[in-house]
């Protein structure tokens, strides 16, 4: 219960700062968190395709 009280507090400071934020740096922070899930989802996937092959 905590950490959903500690989660939703940083998700309303993370949103009162996009909102103050102008447009163009949004996007970039945008775009670098898309690359950063994609790169960790590109890891994951491999990571996993070496795990199973080993069994």
């Amino acid at each position: 219960m905590l950490f959903l009280v500690a989660a939703l507090m940083l998700l309303g400071v993370v949103l009162g700062t996009v909102a103050h934020a102008p447009l163009d740096v949004t996007a970039a922070l945008a775009a670098v968190i898309v690359v950063w899930l994609a790169v960790f989802a590109l890891r994951e996937r491999l990571a996993r395709r070496r795990h199973t092959s080993a069994n």
